[in-house]
C-alpha cells in the first residue's frame, strides 16, 4: 500500500521578534502574503557634505551613519526597487504599506511605488512642532517629513479606520497634514554615553495614529528598517504583532529593551469606534497619543459619581455608554451637553486632576511654538 507525504508545513512567521539580517535578504526568506502592513522608514541618503555646526560652533548630530549612505542614486534606486519587490511580496492582498522620508528620497521612493504597482492612496505631511533650525541661514528650516500610503494593487480592499480617525482628531475629519512634536524627552533613547540611540528616531505618537488608521488588533506589521523599536513598541501597546528587521547591533539592543518595558493594553481599551474655540483646538485623542493619558486608564466624574476607561482612539467607555468624552459625560448625566474637559479627573499621586490641564499644556506648547522664530 502506497504511503502519502505528509503534507508540507507552512513556515511559521517570527511574531513579536527583531532579526538581524540584510532586510531584502530576511523579506525574501519570509511566507509570501503573510502580513497585512508595512511601516518603512529607509534611509535617506542625506549625502552630507561635511559636518554641520550651530551658530555657537557646536557640532550638529546628523545622520552621517554608514548605512545612510549610497554611492549614487543609481545605487540607491536600485536598493529601494529591491526593498519594495520583497514588500509587496510578503503583502497579503489587501495589505498596505506606509514609506517615510525627507525631500532627499521621498519623491524617488513614490516613483519606485508605482513602478512596483502599489497603489497611492494618500500622501501625509508630518509637520514637526519642534524642528530642528536651518543654522547655515542658507534655506527655509525644513520642518517636515513626508509619508506615503499605498495599498498593495489597485483593487486591494485596504483597511482604513475612518470614524477612529475622527474620533481621534475630537470628531472632525483626519487631514493629511499632521501636527506632531518631535521624540524627544522621555521618549528619546539615549545609549550608554548619553548620546541618541538613533539620530532619526520616530515619535510614538506618529505610529500609534497610523496603526490605529490602517490596522486592527492582531494585525501582523513588519518593519524592515526596525531601529530602536518605535514600531513594535506602540504595536505591542495596541495590541497588534509585528516583525522588526535591524542589521545593526546597537539597535537591536536597543530595542529589544524598549519593547520589554511595554505593557500591552487591555483589550477593552484597543477598541474603537466606527465646538469652536477661539484658543488653538486640541483634540483628547492627542491626549492619548502623546501618552499623557494612556489607552485603558480610568478617568473620574465631578464628585467621583462615575467612573470611565480610556481606549486608544481617544474616546471612553463606561458601563453602557461609550463616545467622546463630552459625549460620555452627558448620557451618565443625563443632560443635553457637557464639558468633558472640565468634567473628567484623572489620578496622579492621590490626587484628582482635571483632563483640562492636558489640554492647557498642549495649548501652551502650540503657542510658545507660534511664537519661536523659524
Amino acid at each position: 500500500m502506497a504511503t502519502k507525504n505528509a503534507p508540507a508545513k507552512a513556515p511559521t512567521l517570527p511574531l513579536n521578534q527583531i532579526i538581524a539580517g540584510d532586510c531584502i535578504e530576511v523579506m525574501n526568506a519570509l511566507p509570501a502574503g503573510s502580513v497585512d502592513l508595512i511601516f518603512a522608514d529607509p534611509p535617506y541618503n542625506l549625502q552630507l557634505k561635511g559636518d554641520l555646526h550651530r551658530p555657537d560652533n557646536s557640532k550638529v548630530d546628523a545622520v552621517d551613519d554608514h548605512w545612510d549612505q549610497f554611492s549614487s542614486f543609481a545605487a540607491y534606486d536600485k536598493f529601494t526597487r529591491d526593498w519594495l519587490a520583497a514588500a509587496k511580496r510578503l503583502l497579503k492582498p489587501n495589505g498596505a504599506i506606509w514609506v517615510i522620508g525627507s525631500y532627499h528620497n521621498i519623491f524617488r521612493v513614490g516613483s519606485a511605488l508605482q513602478d512596483q504597482g502599489f497603489w497611492m492612496l494618500n500622501d501625509v505631511v508630518w509637520r514637526k512642532s519642534n524642528p530642528m533650525p536651518n543654522f547655515r541661514g542658507k534655506r527655509l528650516t525644513n520642518a517636515h517629513e513626508t509619508l506615503i500610503w499605498a495599498s498593495r494593487d489597485e483593487d486591494s480592499k485596504y483597511t482604513f479606520n475612518y470614524e477612529a480617525l475622527k474620533e481621534l482628531n475630537d470628531g472632525v475629519q483626519m487631514r493629511s497634514d499632521w501636527v506632531i512634536p518631535l521624540c524627544t524627552g522621555h521618549e528619546r533613547l539615549k545609549d550608554d554615553n548619553g548620546d541618541k540611540a538613533h539620530p532619526t528616531q520616530k515619535p510614538e505618537a506618529l505610529l500609534h495614529r497610523v496603526l490605529i488608521a490602517t490596522t486592527h488588533p492582531g494585525d501582523v506589521v513588519l518593519d524592515p528598517f526596525f531601529g530602536t523599536g518605535t514600531t513594535g513598541a506602540v504595536a505591542k501597546m495596541l495590541g497588534r504583532d509585528f516583525i522588526g528587521i535591524e542589521r545593526e547591533e546597537a539597535y537591536r539592543k536597543a530595542a529589544h529593551a524598549r519593547i520589554e518595558r511595554v505593557r500591552r493594553f487591555d483589550a477593552s481599551a484597543l477598541e474603537i469606534t466606527g465646538s469652536k474655540r477661539a484658543e488653538p483646538r486640541v483634540p483628547f485623542g492627542q491626549v492619548v497619543e502623546r501618552g499623557m493619558l494612556r489607552p485603558g486608564e480610568e478617568l473620574f466624574s465631578i464628585g467621583n459619581r462615575f467612573k470611565v476607561k480610556v481606549r486608544a482612539d481617544g474616546t471612553l467607555i463606561g458601563n453602557d455608554v461609550k463616545g467622546s468624552i463630552h459625549q460620555v459625560g452627558a448620557a451618565l448625566e443625563g443632560a443635553p451637553s457637557c464639558n468633558g474637559w472640565t468634567y473628567w479627573h484623572f489620578k496622579r499621586d492621590g490626587k484628582m486632576v482635571p483632563i483640562d490641564l492636558l489640554r492647557q499644556q498642549i495649548r501652551a506648547e502650540m503657542e510658545a511654538d507660534q511664537g519661536r522664530p523659524h
